[in-house]
């Protein structure tokens, strides 16, 4: 790949600065093919799969496949991977349900980016017993209860942002299973139902509203466009957002970070506004290290400390998945700005059911 196919905004992220950042992943990820939060640090499968997005849109696409055959190589027999994983080791057997639902989201990108078929095919297996086990947690209601512990028992409660993000995830299933000749319809009603439910019933979801992802997820996720996206980010936009610096983590912080800034700005890249999603995308290259294009996680600005102390892989490669939104280099855009399938098709905003959610 020529540096004319890679995401670039002037005066804010180069060609070049992709491919640095770019760089700092493939530094990082293990010869297993995993890429971990830093080099030596742990591994979930959400932040990886993330990383191999980005590695994918920076033409780095047999750094990717190895990124995907490892999720192959350490998925369990009930579909799902560990909470954290540190080499050959479990150090949190918790086992969550849009970690699981996330490599979904994954094969579909490169499937577009590559055209390669015949590896989505390879990763069919994989993705559809991580979707089972997803689908295994769904309430008689329709959401996804957050995670499985390690005595095998469900958590009890769902959460807003994974059941939004799960939501995406059965979107791209579902189209990955057309392309390749495996329909699921009944994977469709499912993110048919989520989709309503994190549209229209937030009430059902712990709350966790001082988080900034609580906001914008529903839009990323595909849950929510239109006037009502807008609505949204409107009505707590001054809560979360610190001009010249990005978005806080929590409402009630002085802290900015790069991947929740980034993600607000693949929602902006989906609601058709890439002059804001730029300036935003601009206002947090002060967490990039010059030096090798690696980015802070975050930054405290009351203390004027960056915090925590690392450089984490997926702060880096959501910057880069934000790019490609902005500017459409590579196709893989079209997983956040085009999310398959109609919103909420089966469950109008006037279903009635209140009494079934309430």
């Amino acid at each position: 790949m020529s540096t004319r196919d890679l995401p670039e905004l002037p005066g804010a992220l180069s060609a070049d600065d992709v491919v640095q950042s770019a760089e700092y992943l493939l530094r990082t990820q293990e010869r297993s093919g995993a890429i971990p939060w830093f080099p030596g640090g742990h591994v979930d499968v959400w932040d990886h799969v993330e990383c191999a997005m980005a590695l994918t849109v920076a033409g780095h696409t047999e750094a990717a496949r190895r990124a995907y055959l490892w999720l192959a190589s350490r998925q369990d027999y009930t579909g799902s991977w560990p909470a954290k994983l540190w080499g050959e080791r479990v150090a949190d057997p918790t086992r969550e349900a849009n970690h699981a639902a996330y490599p979904a989201v994954g094969v579909w990108h490169y499937v577009l980016v590559t055209g390669d078929d015949r590896f989505a095919e390879l990763m069919w297996p994989t993705v559809r017993s991580a979707i089972k086990f997803v689908l295994d947690l769904r309430t008689d209601r329709g959401e996804i209860q957050w995670a499985r512990g390690a005595n095998g028992v469900p958590g009890d409660h769902a959460l807003l942002t994974a059941c939004a993000s799960v939501h995406h995830a059965l979107r791209c299933a579902v189209a990955l299973g057309d392309r390749l000749g495996h329909p699921q319809p009944d994977w469709e009603l499912a993110a048919a139902q989520l989709g309503h439910l994190v549209a229209e019933h937030e009430p059902v979801f712990a709350d966790r509203s001082r988080y900034s992802m609580d906001w914008y997820y529903p839009i990323l996720g595909g849950a929510v466009r239109g006037a009502a996206a807008t609505e949204r980010l409107e009505a707590r936009w001054d809560a979360f957002v610190h001009p010249g610096l990005g978005i806080r983590c929590v409402s009630d912080q002085p802290w900015v970070t790069g991947a929740e800034t980034s993600e607000l700005v693949l929602a902006l890249a989906a609601m058709g506004e890439p002059e804001l999603g730029t300036r935003l995308l601009t206002e947090i290259q002060h967490l990039r290290d010059p030096d090798d294009g690696a980015y802070w996680t975050g930054y405290q600005y009351a203390e004027d400390v960056r915090w925590p102390e690392e450089r984490s892989t997926w702060t880096a490669a959501s910057v880069i998945l934000a790019a490609d939104a902005l500017t459409g280099a590579t196709p893989g855009e079209r997983v956040f700005t085009e999310v398959p399938g109609e919103i909420a098709a089966a469950y109008p905003a006037s279903c009635g059911c209140a009494a079934l959610v309430g």
